[in-house]
């Protein structure tokens, strides 16, 4: 069926027929970037890239993918915020950027996440690796799966943090896909965004943190999402800004400063604010449609967004006919899996196709039992 804008999805998404980008010659950003993009976060449109496959070493922007796995066990139940986080004596030995917990101090989940998101704390990385998976060797793990659940080929973690270690690499262009699956849980900016916040705040020993992202302080708009440096990586950065409804990713690897790191990316930024807009397909919320579950416990699931989604567009260009046409694989047989792809929503202009955004099931669907099928059955021939 042909659903009128605006309206959202629960997607990965392909798009066609991206912008013009460095690659054609139209503009040159982040020269002293070893490797650099420039990504639309609703659409994952790349407006700008430069070398954004390379295998480099990410340093402390590898704890985006630590983030994420954090989020995604919150969301799920297996952790809660309030809970309590004892240190392990390995948590609490690493060195670099740290929070400086102590062998066997307890934290809630909530302040290592500040932890992470704001001071770039490499023993509250551990310590929530091992509040979820046991092992900071069972957390890489998972984030690795998680990599390649992304689709993300050059990237391969051997840590949580970031820190130097062999075989421990990642793609500007990974790195904005995992930006913008991270940021698909929208609260995080509430941790990335902050300037400045305290830990220990009732103790005789409280911990101020300030971000080393100096972009939320210093660039309107801005919110995250995470800084990075070793003397193998030099200087990284993954950040996000938005402005109205229009959010985009820069990172760049291999700065030769802050100074620079931090000026190329606001000139990144300013450049998709200034040339760039997006046109809604959905808010947050929206209703998707519904979709039909054969055998199922429910008969019917309702889709609903999670997260906005747009189409990118220039400035100036021709933005009449858009429309998107919803496309469900009908009927979807149960067990149906939470994220189980079951069909797309597919933005036109015209008869061109912007875009492609896969529609994931919202929630597991058990398969029925025969009782339940039977008057199931009943109810539509009295009906």
């Amino acid at each position: 069926m042909i659903m009128a804008l605006p309206a959202a999805a629960a997607a990965e998404e392909k798009t066609k027929g991206a912008p013009a980008s460095s690659q054609d010659g139209a503009v040159k950003l982040a020269p002293s970037a070893r490797s650099a993009i420039l990504m639309d976060a609703d659409s994952g449109t790349i407006i700008f890239e430069k070398n954004s496959h390379d295998r480099l070493p990410p340093a402390s922007i590898t704890k985006i993918m630590t983030m994420l796995l954090v989020m995604e066990a919150l969301d799920e139940g297996r952790i809660k915020l309030t809970d309590k986080v004892t240190t392990s004596e390995y948590a609490a030995s690493m060195g670099g950027s740290q929070i400086f917990l102590e062998a066997g101090e307890e934290m809630t989940v909530e302040d290592l996440l500040k932890g992470v998101a704001i001071a770039s704390g490499n023993d509250a990385s551990v310590a929530l690796a091992e509040k979820i998976a046991g092992t900071e060797q069972e957390f890489v793990r998972l984030m690795n799966e998680k990599a390649q659940q992304l689709g993300l080929k050059n990237t391969h973690f051997v840590n949580v943090n970031g820190l130097p270690a062999e075989n421990h690499y990642t793609s500007a262009y990974d790195i904005a896909v995992m930006s913008r699956e991270l940021l698909k849980h929208t609260e995080i900016t509430k941790y990335t965004g902050l300037y400045q916040d305290y830990l220990r705040k009732d103790t005789d020993r409280p911990f101020w943190l300030v971000n080393t992202n100096k972009l939320v302080r210093f660039y309107a708009g801005a919110d995250g999402l995470k800084t990075g440096y070793t003397s193998e990586a030099k200087f990284c950065l993954s950040a996000t800004a938005k402005r109205d409804n229009f959010r985009v990713i820069a990172v760049v690897m291999g700065e030769p400063d802050t100074k620079t790191r931090n000026a190329e990316v606001a000139q990144m930024f300013d450049y998709a604010f200034a040339m760039y807009t997006n046109v809604p397909i959905y808010k947050e919320g929206d209703t998707i449609g519904t979709v039909r579950i054969a055998k199922g416990e429910v008969p019917r699931l309702e889709l609903k967004a999670r997260h906005p989604y747009s189409v990118l567009m220039k400035k100036g260009a021709n933005m009449k006919d858009i429309r998107h046409e919803l496309r469900l694989d009908e009927p979807v047989k149960a067990p149906v899996k939470a994220g189980q792809k079951i069909g797309k929503v597919i933005v036109y202009q015209g008869a061109n196709v912007l875009a492609e955004f896969d529609v994931e099931a919202p929630e597991n669907v058990g398969r029925a039992n025969w009782w339940t099928l039977f008057k199931r059955t009943c109810a539509e021939l009295i009906a």
